[in-house]
């Protein structure tokens, strides 16, 4: 039984090899691949899509399985003096020797044979023979469905298994909850994940051939619920049933029917707006998805600390405790520490005392690390 990584992992060992090859640009031939296995939709192109553009390098994403030999080994094309055969090896692939990036052969196990053997020579060796070398600067790199996740998968021949550092990805709700924050995803998705966390990633007893849910799916879940105006509500239910499957569909609408009952946090947040704290799980989830993700974009920033605390005292511990660690992490230096030197922090603390530091050290970002080592006794 293989070690399976997280997102976040995947990201910092992708990190590493990349400055490994910057540093030894010579060793480039003896420096692992990275081969990232997984079930479809959880985010492994997207995570080497984020860390080129992080950096400012290039990314070529190779999908195999939509590919021919030929575009992999290029054209021959007669010579001018008709003796023989040159090559026209495709435009896509890096040429520029200083020049920095990832290429990435994605759906790797579902193509077939020949594709594979296609792809050795630049996996194994860097090169197409005397045609082309990849520059040094750039990390080759797979990825591809297991057999067991349902999806188009066949085997590897053991010499380009070999070549690789092979790595198991699966899905952390917890980072992918502090991604999504980052990037708007809608709070009643985050707050039906929180509520039901066994609806993030379904791959058994569900139609696979039809949605189903997964991080990719909730993702697109929330960029529809976003549009929901103009949809309207049969739109709306027909699209989410149709990105994440019925069951899930309906377990998103009833949590969003409940969560109507609360008033607009945002206002809250801006004092403009007072609220009691409701008493049923599925209400609380609901609010603390809400404060999460609209404290850190209202425009008064001192008062929705002041209203956050608040909301705090008023939940029960294990609520606020996971309230407190969602709406740091992920969050910059200056904004953990505006959380942390508030004066309701330490009146929480003196309530939840080891329970609250405990969450916080375990589950930390690196900036909320470092901020808490010095601040925390």
């Amino acid at each position: 039984m293989h070690s399976t990584c997280s997102i976040e992992d995947v990201r910092s060992i992708l990190e590493h090899q990349l400055q490994l090859l910057w540093e030894r640009p010579e060793q480039a031939h003896v420096i692992a691949p990275l081969m990232l296995w997984g079930p479809p939709g959880v985010g492994k192109s997207t995570v080497v899509r984020e860390v080129c553009k992080a950096k400012g390098i290039g990314f070529v994403d190779v999908r195999l399985a939509q590919r021919e030999p030929i575009d992999l080994r290029g054209l021959p094309v007669p010579n001018k003096e008709g003796t023989g055969v040159d090559w026209l090896v495709s435009s896509e692939w890096p040429r520029e020797r200083e020049s920095r990036g990832v290429i990435l052969f994605d759906e790797l196990t579902a193509a077939d044979r020949t594709l594979q053997v296609a792809a050795y020579e630049l996996i194994l060796d860097r090169r197409l023979g005397t045609l082309y070398e990849v520059p040094p600067g750039w990390l080759l790199m797979g990825a591809g469905n297991r057999a067991g996740d349902r999806a188009v998968a066949g085997t590897m021949s053991s010499a380009l298994a070999n070549r690789f550092c092979h790595l198991e990805v699966e899905p952390s709700l917890e980072d992918w909850m502090v991604w999504a924050r980052a990037r708007g995803v809608h709070p009643h998705v985050l707050g039906l994940l929180q509520f039901t966390p066994s609806l993030f990633l379904q791959l058994e007893n569900v139609e696979l051939q039809r949605g189903w849910p997964s991080p990719r799916s909730w993702e697109r879940v929330g960029i529809v619920l976003d549009s929901e105006q103009r949809l309207g509500e049969r739109g709306l239910r027909r699209m989410v049933e149709g990105l994440v499957g019925p069951g899930a569909a309906h377990a998103l609408f009833a949590f969003r029917d409940a969560a109507k009952e609360l008033p607009d946090v945002a206002a809250i947040l801006d004092g403009d707006a007072r609220l009691d704290v409701p008493r049923r799980a599925d209400l609380k989830c609901a609010l603390c998805a809400a404060v999460a993700f609209h404290i850190w974009r209202v425009t008064r920033r001192a008062h929705a600390l002041q209203r956050l605390f608040e909301i705090l005292d008023a939940l029960e511990d294990d609520f606020a405790t996971l309230l407190l660690h969602d709406v740091m992490r992920g969050r910059s230096e200056n904004e953990v520490r505006s959380v942390l030197t508030h004066p309701g922090y330490q009146r929480l603390q003196a309530r939840l005392g080891a329970k609250l530091r405990g969450k916080l050290t375990r589950d930390a970002d690196a900036v909320l690390k470092s901020v808490l080592e010095g601040l925390l006794p």
